[in-house]
Parts: C-alpha cells; sequence; structure tokens
C-alpha cells in the first residue's frame, strides 16, 4: 500500500470511514395518510447482516447507504456519521430550487439564459464541448428548460452551475434548503471551483473545457500535490450530503413538499428519464426508477467520489428512497458499478 493510501487510512479511521462503521438501525415514524398501503417491514436484520459485506469491498474508500419506506418513512442507514460529496447529485437541490423560482413566476422555463466563456465549468458538459474555441466573452444562451434537462439528465456541469447562477448561485440554493428544514444536505461552491479544487488547481480556465485539456492541465500540478488535494476533498463537509439527509430530500421531493405539483412532476420526469443509473441493475424488473448521480474523474488510480440518489417505485405503487455515497475508491468502474447494484438488490431482497 503506497504512503498515500495509508494517509487516508489514517484519515478515515478519524472518520469512522474505513472501519467499524456507523450503522444506524431503522427508524419507525407514523404512517402517512394516502397512496398505497405499505408493504411488509424493511427487514432491517438482513440489511444489517449483509451490508458489512459491501462495506468491505469498498475499502480502503468507504460506502454508505441508506434506504427509506416513503409511505412510512421508516429508514435504514449505514454510515450516517459524516457528509459525502455529492458529485453531479448536486443537480437535484439545484434544480429543485430553481423550480421553486419557477413557481413563484421569477423564471421561466422558457427564459433564454445567457453565458459567456468564463461561465463554462470542467467535463462533464455537452455545453462546454459544444462552445465555439475562441468566441471569448461572446455571449450566448440556451432555454432554461433546457438546462434543467441537461443538469438533471446529464449532470452537466456547466448547466448545473449556470442555473445556479441565474437564481443567486449556490448561496441560494442553501438558503431554498433551509427555508424547507433540510439540514445535513450542502450545495456551497460551483462545480467550476469544487472540480479544480479536487485536484489542487488553480481557477478554472475555458481553455480547459474538454476533458484532454482539462486533463493535461491536471496532470500540470505534482502528483502528490493532487493527492493531498484528493485527500482533502473527501474530507471537507462542503458540497456534501449525510445518508438520512439525502433520504429527506428525496422523500420531501416524492411527496410534494418542495416545490409545487408541476414542478415536482417536472423534476421527477427528468430524473426519470435520465440514463445510467448505478442502481438499475440491482431492482426487479417492473421498479421504475427516477435518480440522479454521477462520479468525480479520476486520477492516480483513485476516484474521490461517486453519488447515487433515486426512488424507486414498485409495480403495486409502493416507493422507496434509496442513497448511496461511495468516497477514495481505488476499484475499476465496473466494481463501483457493482458496489451500488448490490446495494440496491440488498434493499429489494429486504423490501420482499
Amino acid at each position: 500500500m503506497s504512503p498515500s493510501r495509508r494517509h487516508f487510512l489514517d484519515l478515515g479511521l478519524a472518520f469512522g470511514l474505513a472501519a467499524a462503521l456507523d450503522a444506524c438501525g431503522p427508524r419507525k415514524l407514523a404512517t402517512k395518510p394516502g397512496g398505497p398501503p405499505p408493504g411488509r417491514p424493511l427487514d432491517t436484520h438482513r440489511l444489517d447482516h449483509a451490508f458489512p459485506a459491501l462495506a468491505a469491498r469498498a475499502r480502503p474508500g468507504a460506502f454508505a447507504f441508506g434506504v427509506m419506506d416513503l409511505a412510512t418513512t421508516t429508514a435504514w442507514y449505514w454510515n450516517t456519521n459524516r457528509g459525502f460529496p455529492l458529485a453531479s447529485a448536486s443537480a437535484a437541490p439545484v434544480a429543485a430550487a430553481a423550480l421553486a423560482q419557477v413557481d413563484l413566476g421569477k423564471l421561466s422555463l422558457d427564459e433564454r439564459v445567457g453565458f459567456d466563456a468564463l461561465d463554462l465549468s470542467p467535463p462533464p458538459s455537452l455545453i462546454a464541448a459544444a462552445f465555439p474555441a475562441g468566441a471569448g466573452k461572446q455571449r450566448h444562451s440556451i432555454r432554461a428548460a433546457d438546462l434543467f434537462a441537461l443538469a438533471v439528465r446529464e449532470g452537466d456541469a456547466t448547466a448545473i452551475d449556470v442555473l445556479a447562477g441565474r437564481i443567486g448561485g449556490p448561496g441560494a440554493v442553501g438558503a431554498f434548503l433551509q427555508m424547507k428544514g433540510i439540514t445535513g444536505l450542502r450545495v456551497d461552491r460551483y462545480k467550476r471551483e469544487t472540480l479544480v479544487a479536487m485536484f489542487g488547481m488553480p481557477t478554472f480556465r475555458p481553455a480547459w473545457k474538454s476533458v484532454a485539456a482539462f486533463d493535461a492541465a491536471r496532470d500540470q500540478i505534482a502528483p502528490g500535490a493532487r493527492q493531498a488535494a484528493m485527500d482533502a476533498f473527501i474530507v471537507d463537509q462542503r458540497d456534501t450530503s449525510t445518508v438520512p439527509a439525502a433520504l429527506g430530500f428525496l422523500a420531501m421531493l416524492a411527496d410534494g413538499e418542495l416545490v409545487s405539483p408541476r414542478s415536482t412532476a417536472l423534476l421527477l420526469g427528468w430524473m426519470a428519464t435520465a440514463p445510467g443509473s448505478r442502481f438499475r441493475p440491482g431492482l426487479p424488473a417492473g421498479v421504475r426508477l427516477a435518480h440522479v448521480g454521477g462520479a468525480t474523474p479520476g486520477d492516480l488510480g483513485y476516484t474521490p467520489a461517486a453519488a447515487e440518489l433515486a426512488i424507486a417505485t414498485w409495480p403495486n405503487g409502493r416507493r422507496y428512497a434509496l442513497a448511496g455515497f461511495l468516497v477514495a475508491s481505488t476499484g475499476t468502474a465496473a466494481q463501483r458499478s457493482a458496489l451500488f447494484a448490490d446495494a440496491a438488490r440488498l434493499a429489494a431482497g429486504a423490501i420482499g
């Protein structure tokens, strides 16, 4: 094991990430009126027994997971003692905050939102990739509805940032979450800030908008400095969510407690058509999924963060929120995806 990996283990032990993970038992609250009747209670003994093996597979990184029955708000969590990076899953709270502005008539879905080269963000971003080279401060615009779709469905970093900027920036998103009583889920910075800080890079430059250019600029930073920056990123509590906070956010979204019924349907619709859910392979056929998620770029054989948030609807109408977070992974992309899929499979077995 390299010194940097041992260093992370030291950090992990300090935060309870790499050993003796914090398992939290079920929370049993009152059944909500209306909707489909709840099924049998979550088999929390099964979850308690089987999940530690999944957590062990993630080491020297850490894997956190939770499931909530939306009919009863009974929930089971694992590794709840800290916030985990949201990665592109930050698109969901940004979109919710922006849709609240739509509900107030302060933003129209048909509005064309302007931006220029200085508003671009690092990959992944279809907007940045298509931006004309050498356009300088020339203004471009995109329909707000398309910004929402690109942010939520594609995890487009520029779309997330331009949408957040249109409503007042990350501070406005944080104020919205606070107003809704959501604590433990934070949006503090633009993606163009977090994605360069993660590698110890200077302020993002439009010339780095392609994957190749961004990687070349990143590689100008010494490997030791990049590793130190990634280690710092995964323990920074900005732009993170705890597992309970993520499940609570999803529950409020599913129950229409964040935005108007029309805006709720729009956000859930974008989430339902988002491709590539890591939970999907572990869920039974017929389960409908509305999700948002993504992963940070990897470097030096190390992926700082991946996140997946979803509302899963069973054929009988029963609904469950799922939230998974992975940090400091040294596994392959296939191994990371398998962790999320196996967690969803375990949750489905506990649901019955």
